[in-house]
C-alpha cells in the first residue's frame, strides 16, 4: 500500500482481509480488548494508537512491518469494543495495566512497544512499572504527547481538559471528526489520506475519548520515563512538520532522558500515516535490533 497512491477504497479492502478486528477477554470480570494482529513471524511489535484514532490507523505502516515482523496493535480502553476503564479520569498506569493483561492473555512477549501520541504515555506507564520479565526490548515514543500533569502546570491542564470536552460538547464525534482530522497530518497531505484519518475519526467513543482527555490533562510522561526501567531502552521521534507535539518539544524530552532522538521528513501528527515506510523502518531497526540483544 505505501508504494503507491494511498486509497481508501483500497485501505478499507486490505483492513478486513489481512488486518481484521479481533477481540479477547482479559479477566474474570469479562473486560476484552479489540485488537488486530498481523505477519506470521519475526519480531513482535506493539503498537498503540493516539486519542483520537484507532488500531485500524496503523493499517499503512503495519503492511510494511508485516512484511517481516508479528504486528500487534490494540484499541485502548473505551475505543471500539475495548471495555472502558473503571475510573473516570484514569492515568496513563490505568492503561498500561490494561496493556499487560492483553499481552498476557495473547501470551505475547513485546519485542517492541511504539506508543504514538497519548498512546506514548501509556508505553513509557508501561516501562515504568512492568515487572522485568514483561519489560520489552524497546520502547519507542513517537510523535509523544507528554501530558499536563506536571506539577505547577495546573492551570494549563484545567484549560486544555476545558477545552477538548468543550469541543466535543459542541461539535460532537463527527464535528471533530470533519474539523480536526486535517490537523494531524502535514499540511500538503492528500484528500485520501485525510480521508482514512477522519474514517477512524468518526469511529471514536464518546466516554472513551473523555476518558483519554482526562489522562492526557491530569499526567506527565516524565514522571513514568524517570522510573523507567533501565534495562528498557527507549527512543523519540517526531514528524519535522508536527504541529500538534513539536518536534522542538519532542527533542527536549529526548534530551531531557539522555534518549536518541530522530525527526521523520515530510510527516506531520500522525507519522505513521504521512511516511508509513520511514516510520516503519525506524520501528525496524530497534525491533531487529532488540530481537538480537535477546539472545
Amino acid at each position: 500500500m505505501s508504494s503507491r497512491p494511498f486509497r481508501v477504497a483500497d485501505a478499507l479492502a486490505v483492513l478486513e482481509a489481512e488486518f481484521a478486528e479481533r477481540n479477547v477477554t482479559i479477566n474474570a470480570q469479562g473486560d476484552r480488548i479489540g485488537y488486530r494482529q498481523w505477519g506470521g513471524r519475526g519480531p513482535v511489535v506493539v503498537l498503540l494508537h493516539g486519542i483520537s484514532s484507532s488500531a485500524a490507523s496503523w493499517l499503512p505502516c503495519a503492511q510494511v512491518l508485516s512484511q517481516t515482523m508479528r504486528v500487534f496493535a490494540w484499541d485502548a480502553p473505551g475505543y471500539g469494543r475495548s471495555t472502558p476503564l473503571e475510573q473516570a479520569e484514569p492515568r496513563a498506569v490505568d492503561y498500561a495495566q490494561r496493556l499487560q493483561a492483553w499481552l498476557g492473555a495473547l501470551q505475547v512477549k513485546p519485542d517492541v512497544i511504539v506508543g504514538h501520541s497519548l498512546g506514548a504515555l501509556m508505553a513509557a506507564a508501561y516501562m515504568a512499572h512492568a515487572p522485568e520479565a514483561l519489560q520489552p526490548g524497546c520502547v519507542l515514543l513517537l510523535n509523544p504527547a507528554q501530558g499536563y500533569g506536571q506539577p505547577g502546570h495546573e492551570d494549563q491542564s484545567r484549560s486544555v481538559r476545558a477545552q477538548r470536552l468543550a469541543t466535543l460538547d459542541r461539535l460532537g464525534i463527527e464535528g471533530m471528526a470533519e474539523s480536526r482530522h486535517a490537523h494531524l497530518l502535514r499540511p500538503d497531505a492528500g484528500s485520501e489520506a485525510r480521508a482514512w484519518v477522519r474514517w477512524n475519526m468518526l469511529r471514536l467513543n464518546d466516554g472513551g475519548y473523555r476518558q483519554a482527555v482526562a489522562m492526557l490533562s491530569g499526567d506527565d510522561i516524565g514522571g513514568y520515563l524517570r522510573k523507567r526501567a533501565v534495562s528498557t531502552p527507549a527512543r523519540v521521534a517526531c514528524g519535522d512538520v508536527d504541529g500538534i507535539t513539536p518536534p522542538q518539544g519532542c527533542e527536549a524530552l529526548a534530551d531531557a532522558f539522555g534518549l536518541p532522538f530522530a525527526r521523520v521528513a515530510d510527516a506531520g501528527h500522525a507519522s505513521y500515516i504521512d511516511a508509513p515506510d520511514a516510520v516503519a523502518g525506524w520501528i525496524a531497526q530497534a525491533a531487529f535490533s532488540s530481537s538480537q540483544n535477546a539472545y
